[in-house]
């Protein structure tokens, strides 16, 4: 007979006991496990690390699990491109365009870069003037860009103006396009006479074009009085020069023949006609200042000692004379050599003779119909620290887009700026305003002292500032209307010996 099945032992209740059974098993092992792993909490830090430190290399795991050879997938982001080039600074720039001058290399786009500030004004957002800053130190290659820009600007029609050329380096570059240069100095020939009145323009009546020519002469005189006098001028001594000039003027008409500086030392050193004159102005006008027309002529001897140095100091023979060459407007390259005049240390003598050129050279750059023109100012900062000369500059500057003229700026350091004049003086002002009005700056390597304040007037991002720093020879970062690129500067073999500023130094 069949013994029956125990209750116990039944399927159902076997497959419970045996589940009971596992989880017994899976806790005790669970303990064990907590049991066998404690030891290694007391261990140090290093010795977990060099425990858990792979065996495969730093650069990978390999095999598939590396994560190198799969396809990795993710979201699409779209950005403008003002915003993906701040984020990659020159990368994501376009360039310029086509039109204007060949430069050289656009390093990171990897293609040619072209610049004419004629042809981007209007056409560029931001690019508010013609007008050109140059910086670097000696040696990076920043005289030969701009001895390149002229040369190769004149093959579009443009003519270029160099009215002071300290080191005589351009006269090669005008000889080369058939220009012309005019040296001045002790014992040299050439004369300017910086009271010639141009020629009227068409579409100007006489008169009008007579009072414009009076206040530019007026200005002139003024600027040669405060450079050489190392301050303002008093009202009585404006008077003086008033009454001087027209007194020369209406001789030297009389006469048939040009006003010169000499005529004007020579009227204010007399006291008795400028009373004179102004008691006769007076009478005109209805004798508003008939008292103190015996204390004009008294007030215009610092005046005449001032001019004085124009005749018979150490500029004489230069300015007090009828002009040897005359202004051709034609001309694609015109240059006045100074390096005659003067060292480094007293650039008084420099500052005047620029002064004189320039009021020589505005008989072409005031006329509209002149075409379009570069004026480059060449080692400008030995004249940074003279307002007047300044002032002059300022309004070229002011007037460059109605007058189609391009001017060019070239110092060496941006810390030149800060030099021309202590902080909130007018002269500072105007060196900073002078660079405000460049709406393209090109800076070459700077010195590691420099960068600071480099950075700082130019408003420079850190990867800017970073590049300035690394540039090599002719090699520079140009900021064209809040655009940046990094640009390697080529020249032809031709321009390479035309431009060579170190003959001296292999010779």
């Amino acid at each position: 007979m069949r013994a029956s099945a125990s209750p116990l032992f039944t399927p159902a209740n076997a497959d419970r006991a045996s589940r009971r059974q596992a989880r017994r098993d899976l806790a005790d092992a669970r303990r064990a496990a907590r049991t066998a792993h404690a030891p290694t909490r007391t261990r140090s830090r290093t010795d977990r690390d060099l425990e858990l430190r792979p065996a495969y290399p730093l650069s990978g795991r390999p095999g598939p699990a590396s994560l190198r050879g799969g396809k990795l997938k993710l979201p699409a982001h779209r950005m403008t491109t003002a915003t993906a080039s701040a984020a990659y600074p020159f990368l994501a720039e376009g360039g310029l365009g086509s039109a204007g001058a060949f430069i050289g290399r656009d390093v990171h786009a990897e293609a040619s870069f072209v610049f004419d500030p004629f042809a981007l004004y209007g056409k560029v957002d931001n690019f508010t003037n013609p007008n050109v800053l140059l910086a670097g130190v000696i040696g990076m290659g920043k005289s030969a860009l701009a001895k390149s820009v002229a040369l190769r600007s004149t093959a579009f029609g443009y003519r270029v103006y160099v009215p002071c050329d300290p080191k005589g380096e351009w006269t090669p570059v005008a000889q080369a396009v058939g220009g012309t240069t005019i040296a001045l100095g002790p014992g040299l020939p050439g004369r300017l006479n910086p009271l010639d009145a141009p020629a009227t323009p068409a579409g100007v009546d006489t008169d009008t074009w007579d009072a414009e020519v009076r206040k530019r002469r007026l200005l002139l005189l003024g600027s040669l009085a405060r450079t050489v006098l190392r301050r303002d001028l008093a009202p009585m001594e404006y008077t003086a020069l008033d009454l001087a000039l027209d007194a020369v003027v209406a001789q030297a008409g009389a006469e048939n023949r040009v006003p010169l500086l000499g005529d004007v030392a020579a009227h204010l050193g007399r006291a008795d006609r400028l009373d004179d004159a102004l008691a006769d102005s007076n009478r005109r006008v209805g004798a508003a200042l008939a008292d103190s027309g015996r204390r004009v002529g008294a007030a215009a001897q610092d005046l005449a000692h001032a001019l004085r140095r124009m005749v018979v100091g150490d500029l004489a023979g230069m300015f007090d004379a009828p002009s040897t060459a005359a202004f051709d407007p034609g001309s694609p390259m015109l240059t006045i050599d100074l390096s005659r005049l003067g060292s480094a240390s007293d650039d008084t003598a420099l500052v005047l003779a620029m002064t004189c050129a320039s009021a020589w050279m505005e008989a072409a750059l005031s006329d509209p119909a002149g075409g379009r023109r570069w004026v480059i100012y060449d080692e400008a900062w030995r004249v940074m620290r003279h307002a007047p000369l300044l002032e002059r500059m300022q309004a070229q500057w002011k007037l460059s887009r109605g007058l189609g003229i391009a001017n060019m700026l070239i110092i060496h350091r941006l810390s030149d700026l800060l030099s021309a004049g202590d902080a909130g003086s007018r002269t500072r002002a105007l060196a900073e305003g002078l660079m405000s009005d460049c709406a393209t700056r090109v800076i070459y390597r700077q010195e590691a002292d420099q960068l600071a304040a480099t950075a700082g007037l130019l408003g420079l991002t850190g990867v800017e500032t970073a590049a300035v720093a690394a540039l090599g020879r002719g090699r520079g970062l140009w900021k064209v209307a809040g655009r940046s690129f990094v640009v390697q500067h080529l020249l032809h073999q031709a321009e390479l010996t035309l431009f060579d500023t170190d003959a001296r130094m292999h010779a």
